[in-house]
């Protein structure tokens, strides 16, 4: 096989043991090799042509945690799964390690991570918990993001997850904590959204994560955002502000990302706070704003965002509901109520795989 870069050849014999450089390469009728110069390891095709796993899922969804309704009014450990093969409802195939309502979640090729939140009895938390996809199984505590906050908002790159915004005891949190997936790690601060901001949804591409919505007392009378903010997976850097969502929305809706764009589903405006059932949806080609392109089946904030390669789902969210809604990525279009979760909660986590 025979590759092109800038202008040499690169030859790469059937088994991919050797690699072949050559100055010129000549096609005819047959391929003529000149002036070669050296042989390098099989791995030097992967560093030019690197492997980019997909920030959406194939198979299933997960939803973790989350605030429990009437009669109980209770935080949950639960993590329940669906399918993204066939509509239907979620069963529960295990616990985070703490009961905990106002998480966010991330997602490797192999894992699911909840990190922050929050509950009465210990207050804000700094736990990243994960739990395996190949199997059902209850979550480990594996690390800790660098601040204690609920409301904020989960990115995926290949390599590592990544927690933004939220609030603690203050104003609110404008912080990027990153923390790796090929070990088991604390996060460590990489960079600032543009202000403080909380409750956020969350985006990823293959190359940014994306925070949209938020908002906090702090920035004064118009304290509730629309502004859509972008930071780099390549290079540790702030986020900078790269359109604005169609209604500025405080109490976040919930994140969804295709390999093209990434929506925004559900949130309240305000104040007063009124929840919503607009699906926004932005490019992550180009900066640009959000456009309206359907709507939820209810009006709710707070829900879990799962993105498959064909649709974003919304599940659970404020009014303690336990509807899990599909929308498409294909076309533009309003959701469908396609099952049910194990529990109805709301400021829940959402995982894909």
């Amino acid at each position: 096989m025979a590759y092109k870069i800038s202008n040499r050849a690169i030859i790469v014999n059937e088994g991919g043991e050797k690699v072949l450089i050559a100055d010129e390469l000549q096609y005819e009728d047959s391929i003529t090799i000149s002036s070669t110069t050296n042989t390098l390891s099989p791995t030097y095709i992967t560093d030019y042509f690197p492997v980019v796993t997909p920030i959406q899922g194939s198979t299933s969804g997960y939803t973790s945690g989350g605030g429990i309704g009437p009669p109980t009014y209770a935080e949950s450990n639960v993590i329940d799964k669906f399918s993204f093969s066939s509509d239907g409802n979620a069963t529960d195939v295990g616990d985070i390690t703490e009961a905990g309502m106002a998480v966010t979640g991330q997602s490797s090729s192999s894992h699911g991570y909840t990190s922050g939140g929050y509950d009465p009895n210990n207050g804000y938390r700094n736990i990243i918990d994960k739990f395996p996809f190949s199997s059902d199984g209850n979550a480990s505590d594996v690390g800790d993001i660098t601040v204690t906050r609920s409301g904020l908002s989960g990115q995926s790159s290949s390599s590592h997850g990544y927690s933004s915004g939220g609030i603690d005891t203050g104003p609110g949190s404008d912080v990027i904590d990153k923390f790796p997936f090929s070990s088991d790690a604390n996060a460590t601060d990489v960079g600032n959204l543009t202000s403080n901001r909380y409750p956020v949804a969350g985006h990823s591409s293959t190359t940014h994560g994306y925070v949209s919505g938020g908002g906090s007392p702090a920035l004064g009378p118009d304290f509730v955002k629309d502004a859509i903010e972008k930071f780099p997976f390549s290079s540790d850097a702030n986020a900078t502000d790269v359109g604005n969502l169609t209604q500025a929305r405080l109490t976040s809706g919930a994140g969804q990302s295709s390999d093209a764009s990434g929506y925004h589903s559900g949130g309240s405006t305000g104040p007063p706070f009124t929840p919503v059932n607009t699906i926004d949806k932005f490019p992550f080609s180009s900066d640009e704003n959000a456009s309206d392109v359907g709507d939820l089946t209810q009006a709710r904030n707070t829900a879990a965002g799962q993105s498959s390669d064909a649709s974003g789902y919304s599940s659970g969210g404020s009014g303690y509901v336990n509807t899990i809604d599909k929308f498409p990525f294909g076309t533009d279009g309003n959701a469908t109520d396609v099952g049910d979760l194990t529990q109805a909660r709301e400021q829940v986590a959402g995982q894909q795989v």
